[in-house]
């Protein structure tokens, strides 16, 4: 992500997907809905059951939501969400936001940085990464926030693979000595290259497509504070066999992401991911951080699907 004010949709910030989502021709507003996706129509017929009052009881994932999906619902609204719904946290939405969400009790998971577009693979974007990276680490700071994101950003024509990855260690290295100093983990994404439907579905071109890649940088990186954010949506879409890797790599993830596959669409049965286990397979390895919704809601009502999400992951 960019600089935690920032909106610019040529970078494909995850809180810009408004504006990325319509120039992509992707219809956020339906009706009274006000969410992309299937018609009123499709999205209403065979909904799981969810109780319109579920709430979070087991509390064995300590569930995070991302707020760039449900745009565009005002954040403030969505916090209320959470704090019905018994979700712990919330990232992916302007630092502004941060005080209210506090105040309602909510813990912010997750601080954006830079966006995965202008990432430290290229030289040229080495100080403008440093810089928002230094940033978010403070505002993380301030808030109690345990990570804040980073990217490899998008593959330079004509680099080799090795140099790009020295690259992006080159730069991350000027930053973690200060994430350590203030207690923050960095926490890298890997995304998938292979959906091109839609500009937050899949990123063509981005160099940290491949998990054993990114695992080998957090490997280099060699801190506490530097760990692998495993996006099970995307992990799934490149590789598969999601459970094998995170117990594999689970020492150095450092936080989840959920989404249905394929289409980032809610955690039900039209997508094939078999969230329970997944979830079950992450409580066994230890992991205490935060696990984040990031799906795209298709159904009629956003709030349900929320609901419906939570109730999926609360294992």
């Amino acid at each position: 992500m960019s600089d935690a004010s920032e909106f610019a949709p040529e970078k494909w910030t995850r809180r810009s997907v408004l504006a990325s989502a319509t120039a992509a021709s992707v219809t956020l507003l339906s009706g009274a809905t006000g969410f992309a996706g299937n018609s009123s129509q499709e999205a209403n017929a065979s909904l799981p059951a969810v109780p319109a009052d579920f709430r979070i009881t087991k509390k064995r994932i300590h569930q995070s939501v991302m707020g760039w999906c449900f745009n565009p619902m005002p954040v403030p609204e969505l916090i209320q969400h959470c704090v019905d719904v018994g979700v712990e946290a919330i990232e992916g939405v302007d630092p502004k936001f941060y005080p209210d969400a506090r105040a309602k009790g909510l813990k912010i998971a997750l601080v954006s940085s830079h966006g995965f577009a202008k990432g430290p693979v290229d030289p040229a974007n080495h100080q403008e990464c440093i810089q928002k990276l230094k940033k978010s680490i403070d505002i993380a700071a301030e808030f109690e926030s345990p990570s804040v994101i980073t990217f490899t950003g998008m593959r330079v024509e004509g680099m080799h693979d090795k140099t790009a990855e020295q690259n992006c260690i080159d730069c991350w290295k000027q930053v973690i000595e200060y994430a350590e100093s203030k207690k923050i983990t960095l926490v890298l994404e890997h995304l998938n290259t292979r959906d091109s439907s839609h500009p937050m579905k899949g990123h063509p071109g981005y160099f940290g497509d491949n998990i054993e890649r990114c695992i080998e940088l957090v490997k280099r990186m060699d801190s506490l504070y530097f760990k692998l954010l495993f996006d099970v949506y995307h992990v799934q879409i490149m590789h598969g066999d999601v459970i094998r890797r995170l117990q594999m790599y689970h020492p150095l993830i450092g936080h989840y992401h959920t989404a249905g596959n394929p289409g980032r669409r809610e955690l039900d049965d039209k997508q094939e991911i078999n969230y329970p286990a997944v979830l079950r397979a992450i409580i066994a390895t230890g992991y205490t951080g935060f696990v984040a919704q990031e799906f795209i809601p298709t159904w009629s009502d956003p709030v349900l699907a929320f609901r419906h999400a939570a109730m999926v992951t609360d294992v």
